[in-house]
C-alpha cells in the first residue's frame, strides 16, 4: 500500500528537491575549477591561502547548521530555503566579480553560512512527505544533485574557464540559483495537509502512514536528550570522517587531473566528471536495496572502505601510472557517494520528528568541519610535498575509520532500539 501512496508526491517534488540541491552544490563546487584556472594568479593566491579558501565554506557551512535546521522543523522549511537560493547565487555571483581576496576571505565564508541549513532541511522536508519504505530513496534523488550536478559542472566549468574566463563561470553559474528560488516558492508546499495538488483522501494516507510510524519510536523530550544519544554522537565522528575522504575529493580533483602530463582545463573538465557516473549508478543501486531489505548499515559500511582501499591503492600506484591512478580514484569517488541515501535514512526512523531534524543538523555539522578538514589538509598536504600519495593516504585512513564506527554504531534492523542510551559527558 505504501507504494501507491499519492504518486506525485515523486514527479512532483523530488525533481524540485535535486534541482535545488543542485544548484547549492554548484556553487560551492566550482571554486575547484577557479582553482585550477588563473584565479589563483589573478587575486595572487599562495598555495595555502587557496587550502584555506577551499575549507572556508566548510567553517560558515558548520556554525549554522543547527539553527537553521531548529526553524525548518519549527517554522518554514519552504521560507528558509527560498531565502537561502536568493543569497547563495547572490554571493556566488559576487565571486566573480571581486578583486581583493580578503573579500573572497568573507565571500566564501558567508557562502557556508548562508548553505549551511540547505541539507537538514531538504532531508527534514523529504521525512514530512516519505515514509520509510521511501525514505532512502527519496534522500538519494536529492543528494544526486551532488554528483549529478559535478558531473555536468566539470565539463561545462571547464568550457567556460577557457571561453569567457574563471570570472564569468562564477557570475554565470550563480544566477540560475536566485532564479529557480521563485519556481522553489511557488512549487512546494511544507507538509502534505498543505498541498492545494494532493486530493483530500491522498493527504489523508500520507498524514496517516507518516504519524503511525512516529508511533513505534520513543518519544525524546529535547534536543540535548537526542545530542547526547550514544548513535548521534557516534554517527555525527562517522560523518565527520566520511566528509574528509569526499570533500578532499572533489575540491581537489580538478587539481590533480590538471597536473597530468599534456593536460588542459577542458580535458580536465570531462576527465572529473567520470566518477560522478558511477557515484550516481550506486546511489541509486545502494538506495534501492537499502529500501528493499530496510538494512540501512549493510549498505553504507562496506562501500567506505572500499573508497578507502580505491585511495591506498592509488598512493601505491604513484604518480608512474596516471591512468591506473586515475581509475582507482574512480572506484574511490563512486564508492564515497553511494551510501548517502541509506546513511540519511537512519535518523528519522529512530528518532520522533520533534528532534529528528536538529539531529540530522548535528550530524551534517560535524561533516561540515570534516569538510572543513578534507579541503584544508588535502589541498595543504598536495601543495607541500609536491604530490599527490600523502593525500591519498589522508583520505584512506578517514574513510577506513568511518567503515569501522558505522559497524559499531548502527545495529540490524531486528535488534536497532528507538533510541540508544545516552551517554554521560
Amino acid at each position: 500500500m505504501e507504494k501507491t501512496l499519492a504518486p506525485s508526491r515523486w514527479y512532483r517534488l523530488i525533481p524540485i528537491a535535486f534541482i535545488t540541491y543542485s544548484l547549492a552544490y554548484l556553487d560551492r563546487a566550482n571554486f575547484g575549477f577557479g582553482a585550477a584556472s588563473g584565479m589563483a594568479a589573478d587575486l595572487h593566491i599562495t598555495p595555502s591561502m587557496s587550502s584555506l579558501l577551499g575549507s572556508l565554506f566548510f567553517l560558515g557551512y558548520f556554525f549554522f547548521q543547527v539553527p537553521g535546521a531548529i526553524y525548518a522543523e519549527n517554522r518554514s522549511a519552504r521560507k528558509l530555503i527560498f531565502w537561502s537560493l536568493i543569497l547563495w547565487g547572490g554571493l556566488a555571483m559576487a565571486t566573480g566579480i571581486i578583486s581583493n581576496v580578503n573579500l573572497l576571505i568573507v565571500i566564501r565564508f558567508m557562502l557556508g553560512v548562508v548553505e549551511s541549513a540547505v541539507m537538514p532541511s531538504m532531508l527534514l522536508f523529504l521525512s514530512r512527505w516519505f515514509t520509510k519504505a521511501e525514505r532512502s530513496r527519496a534522500n538519494t534523488f536529492l543528494i544526486l544533485g551532488n554528483p549529478a550536478t559535478i558531473l555536468w559542472m566539470s565539463v561545462l566549468s571547464g568550457y567556460l574557464v577557457k571561453a569567457v574566463g574563471w570570472r564569468w563561470m562564477f557570475i554565470l553559474e550563480g544566477l540560475p540559483a536566485i532564479i529557480w528560488a521563485f519556481f522553489w516558492w511557488r512549487l512546494v508546499a511544507d507538509k502534505p495537509s498543505d498541498a492545494t495538488w494532493l486530493t483530500e483522501t491522498e493527504r489523508q494516507d500520507v498524514e496517516e502512514q507518516l504519524l503511525k510510524e512516529q508511533q513505534g519510536i520513543k518519544p525524546v523530550k529535547n534536543y540535548a536528550e537526542a545530542f547526547k544519544s550514544r548513535i548521534v554522537i557516534l554517527l555525527s565522528i562517522q560523518y565527520a570522517l566520511w566528509s574528509i575522504g569526499v570533500y578532499g575529493f572533489v575540491m581537489w580533483l580538478p587539481s590533480i587531473i590538471n597536473a597530468a602530463p599534456n593536460m588542459n582545463i577542458v580535458k580536465t573538465g570531462w576527465l572529473s566528471s567520470v566518477p560522478y557516473v558511477l557515484a550516481i549508478i550506486g546511489m541509486l543501486s545502494a538506495s534501492y536495496f537499502s529500501d528493499k531489505s530496510q538494512n540501512r548499515k549493510l549498505f553504507v559500511w562496506p562501500f567506505l572502505l572500499l573508497g578507502a582501499v580505491a585511495f591506498y591503492a592509488s598512493y601505491l600506484v604513484g604518480a608512474t601510472n596516471f591512468w591506473l591512478s586515475f581509475v582507482l580514484l574512480i572506484i574511490a569517488g563512486g564508492a564515497m557517494y553511494a551510501p548517502y541515501g541509506p546513511f540519511f535514512a537512519i535518523i528519522p526512523e529512530i528518532l520522533p520528528k520533534n528532534v529528528a531534524g536538529g539531529a540530522m543538523a548535528l550530524i551534517n555539522s560535524l561533516g561540515a568541519l570534516g569538510s572543513f578538514a578534507g579541503s584544508y589538509v588535502v589541498g595543504y598536504l598536495n601543495g607541500t610535498t609536491g604530490g599527490f600519495g600523502a593525500s591519498y593516504i589522508f583520505m584512506a585512513g578517514s574513510l577506513f575509520l568511518s567503515a569501522i564506527i558505522t559497524l559499531i554504531a548502527v545495529k540490524t534492523p531486528d535488534k536497532q532500539p528507538a533510541l540508544t542510551r545516552t551517554v554521560t559527558a
